[in-house]
């Protein structure tokens, strides 16, 4: 078990320690204290009570841990690559944690994205009523589904009567709060590390709307996926990422926070995917300077941007540069906090919005939707295993009745869609695009993947290509030279 807090963290946690432990379980001076041997006395005092309360701790959470090991197609390395062998079987580590008995497990979504196979090792577990042949692991994993917005997944073993931990409520969770993340950092299983809580809400970007638990418990490299705990073995978050600039742990990890995964966890069980909820409105954050410009003072909210043409939000009166305060009397101080506002909320309830419109104070009730064309999901319409073009350096994906109705208002629905690009060294620099449509290479029209490969095959190193791309719903060229 690997321990890492600073001296004055330690300090804190012993004197909290000495201030709340009696020092000995019998008055002083009684003939029971005489009669203990000084080791067994030794072993009362706070120190040692705090050391075997975490090791208790840690051996009822790593039994609910679970390393993941996704293998996928990646490049050689540079010395490796010829024309003939691009690509070979690679193996990318994280970590997961047991949701449920019956063998559902939540990780990061980026652990497992693209992977072929995975394979799931539950260390000094035995696994009974699995159709494994190891007792102890690993065993074969299937994803249920998984959310890139979230950045998270629900895999499913076959299993029964698996030890699971409990999703904390987010409401319980402090900023100092001492907290503790369970993973496999550089392939190392079943560690532990130990901190405090930095912050429970950071957003990370004006851009992200997610929040993220903030902690300076070290996170690394195979962290991910597994679950950042409070002192009770509850799951407050999922490790997903650190802040580094030399590639390891300076500190500022970051975690998905129990409700966010509670939400996708759910949904994905239920639809196999995160249904999204929405308003019909773009909302920015109030800044000072926005809040000056439209003089709003002092007053926080998110203000209304844009709105959908006969969306909801439009429907019920909503107007542009409306200051929304809160919802349903919960205050709202940014996109962030109104966005999760909106994720227990089902098709067709109705949110009641507190807007200041210039001096006037109003109340608004907007029914809440699933976005007809949720680009989120596009992603998850592609098969990495068979979608991959490596020279090309996309996973595409035919552009098929459910795809057009995702993607709405393009211009042309058929062609191929970039649903993701992919890293490779031997790749054209095509400046292809997630979200691209192509329509035509050279003067070959493009109407599915099978024509594209035939397309693309063709070209001879040093030949020049012109791919027509739809691009935010505008025609372009992109042009490049087959290598």
């Amino acid at each position: 078990m690997k321990l890492n807090c600073s001296r004055y963290l330690f300090l804190a946690i012993l004197l909290t320690a000495l201030a709340g432990v009696p020092q000995s379980g019998v008055a002083q001076g009684d003939p029971q204290t005489a009669a203990q041997s000084p080791a067994a006395a030794a072993r009362r005092d706070p120190l040692h009570l705090f050391s075997e309360s975490i090791q208790d701790l840690t051996a009822k959470v790593t039994r609910s841990v679970v390393q993941i090991t996704a293998t996928g197609y990646g490049l050689k390395s540079e010395k490796q690559a010829s024309d003939t062998a691009l690509f070979e079987p690679q193996e990318a580590i994280g970590a997961g944690v047991i949701l449920s008995p019956d063998g559902y497990i939540v990780t990061n979504a980026h652990v497992v994205q693209g992977a072929r196979k995975i394979r799931v090792r539950l260390p000094g577990l035995e696994v009974p009523g699995t159709s494994e042949s190891m007792p102890h692991g690993p065993v074969s994993a299937k994803i249920i589904g998984l959310d890139h917005q979230s950045d998270l997944a629900v895999l499913k073993i076959d299993a029964k009567d698996l030890p699971a931990l409990e999703l904390a409520d987010p409401d319980h969770l402090k900023q100092g709060q001492v907290v503790f993340a369970f993973g496999s950092p550089q392939g190392l299983e079943n560690s532990v590390t130990m901190g405090v809580v930095s912050a429970t809400a950071r957003q990370v970007s004006d851009e992200n709307p997610t929040t993220f638990i903030q902690t300076d418990a070290p996170i690394n490299p195979g962290n991910s996926g597994g679950p950042l705990v409070d002192a009770d073995g509850n799951v407050v978050g999922i490790d997903t990422f650190i802040y580094t600039k030399s590639g390891g742990n300076e500190g500022i990890g970051f975690a998905i926070p129990s409700g966010i995964a509670r939400y996708a966890y759910e949904q994905i069980r239920q639809y196999g995917r995160v249904r999204r909820r929405t308003i019909g409105a773009d909302l920015q954050t109030l800044t000072p300077d926005l809040a000056a410009g439209l003089g709003f003072g002092d007053l926080t909210g998110v203000i209304v941007a844009d709105l959908d043409p006969d969306g909801p939000a439009e429907a019920a009166g909503l107007h542009v540069q409306d200051l929304i305060e809160s919802i349903d009397g919960m205050p709202v101080e940014n996109v962030a906090l109104f966005t999760l506002s909106l994720y227990l909320r089902t098709t067709n309830d109705k949110v009641n919005l507190q807007i200041m419109r210039g001096t006037k104070q109003l109340s608004i009730a907007v029914p809440v939707i699933e976005p007809r064309h949720d680009v989120s999901r596009l992603a998850e319409l592609s098969d990495p295993s068979k979608d991959l073009i490596p020279r090309l350096g996309i996973i595409g994906a035919t552009i098929t009745p459910q795809i057009a109705e995702i993607l709405g208002g393009a211009r042309r629905l058929s062609g191929v869609l970039v649903t993701a690009t992919v890293a490779n060294r031997l790749a054209v620099d095509s400046g292809l695009q997630e979200g691209d449509i192509i329509h035509s290479l050279n003067r070959t029209q493009v109407k599915s993947m099978e024509d594209l490969r035939t397309a693309f095959s063709q070209l001879k190193p040093g030949d020049p290509a012109a791919m027509q791309v739809e691009r935010g719903g505008r025609l372009t060229y992109l042009t490049f030279e087959m290598e």
